[in-house]
């Protein structure tokens, strides 16, 4: 299945871009799903149509779905939930606030990621196109494989360990003192289960032959500063980007002196996005009379953004993560486009690797042949941080 995530900051259009690619990619003959995973879904309102959690049919070979994080809940985790619910009525609260509370925060990033994991293995499409929500939650999504599988290694297992050794013992006691029971099996299994879906999908998330992020951006300063970040991190969480976007650009048919200064500024901004993000290939999107609603208006984005081309294919391959052999050496290079040596800390304990860039922050587990050996010193070149990795006698220098 070929995987397309569309993001940006809010208000840019990925959702008009997701929906457009959606019905050239149709077009084609692929049986494709465009999903809404961001909880201020718009998709309907692109496509013009009531869309729900179910995938419902667009046009011949299009599907279009919004994310419903209640079903989702009830469908994957609601044996945790009902224990969750029992245990904060036992201790007071009534029905509806208990319901309420048991929905734990982050749970819809969650749930978007099972998701796009269930349809990938159901095989039921051929593309999956995901219009994601703004790239800060977007990207938190992104790192909820990484963030999960330390919690898990840690803590959960361990602790899962004990309880199943001391449930039988501590449950006859515990039930009429707490006015609730140890959590079952059930309820036990479902996170690590959780886990290892979120797992499965890190790799392919991380396989650009599958997998691309087309990054949506506007001619504006703070929006291409955002999306310059954005594309660093998502090298930092190893998904590649293989496009550019770049949305409502004035076009040259308007002579409006009150557009004179916007369109100078325009361009400026336009061939800093040409710069910036080079070699990402850049297509450039007009601003419309319209507004980008119904099918009608999507057909002329379709054909302005993609023409006879099939929006499928990868447009760029990144290589955003590579290990080096230098002699009886190796460096680790990481691809952090824009993101000078001072913003980044790093730092190994046993065989991870931490990486902090700003309030982004991956645990690289590293493969066998660096995790015996100490950082010995790291440095910018060409886009890619690149880790010296010595033997553990050498001091690190990081």
């Amino acid at each position: 299945m070929r995987v397309i995530l569309m993001t940006g900051k809010g208000g840019v259009g990925k959702t008009s871009v997701a929906a457009a690619t959606g019905l050239r990619s149709a077009e084609l003959g692929y049986k494709t799903l465009v999903l809404s995973t961001d909880p201020a879904h718009s998709l309907a309102d692109s496509f013009d149509m009531e869309l729900g959690h179910d995938p419902r049919v667009v046009r011949p070979n299009l599907w279009g779905a919004e994310l419903d994080a209640l079903m989702e809940l009830e469908g994957n985790w609601g044996a945790v939930k009902r224990y969750i619910t029992d245990v904060l009525q036992a201790r007071g609260l009534e029905g509806i606030e208990a319901e309420e509370l048991a929905i734990l925060p982050g749970m819809d990033e969650i749930f978007s990621l099972v998701r796009m994991k269930r349809h990938y293995d159901e095989g039921e499409f051929d593309v999956l196109i995901i219009d994601s929500a703004p790239t800060g939650t977007a990207l938190r999504l992104l790192s909820l494989p990484e963030v999960a599988g330390w919690y898990m290694r840690r803590l959960y297992k361990p602790f899962q360990a004990v309880s199943a050794a001391l449930r039988p013992l501590v449950e006859p006691f515990f039930r009429p003192v707490a006015g609730f029971s140890l959590p079952t099996n059930e309820v036990m299994d479902a996170p690590y289960e959780f886990y290892e879906q979120l797992e499965a999908l890190e790799k392919v998330l991380g396989d650009a032959s599958q997998t691309s992020v087309r990054l949506v951006t506007n001619p504006e300063k703070m929006v291409i500063k955002e999306s310059l970040r954005a594309h660093a991190y998502l090298s930092l969480y190893n998904v590649g980007t293989d496009m550019v976007i770049a949305n409502r650009i004035i076009p040259e048919a308007v002579q409006d002196p009150f557009f004179k200064r916007w369109k100078e500024q325009q361009e400026q901004y336009r061939q800093e996005i040409h710069d910036n993000f080079h070699p990402l290939p850049v297509r450039e999107i007009p601003l419309y009379a319209e507004e980008m609603c119904g099918l009608a208006a999507l057909d002329r984005l379709k054909n302005d953004l993609y023409g006879d081309e099939d929006p499928t294919q990868v447009y760029y391959k990144e290589t955003t993560m590579r290990v080096v052999q230098e002699g009886h050496n190796y460096s680790l290079e990481i691809y952090l486009p824009g993101i000078p040596k001072d913003k980044v800390e790093l730092s190994k304990t046993a065989d991870e690797l931490n990486i902090r860039i700003g309030n982004h922050r991956r645990n690289l587990v590293l493969p066998q042949a660096l995790a015996a050996l100490n950082p010995a010193g790291a440095k910018m070149e060409d886009d890619y941080l690149k880790i010296r990795f010595a033997s553990a006698s050498t001091p690190a220098s990081v």
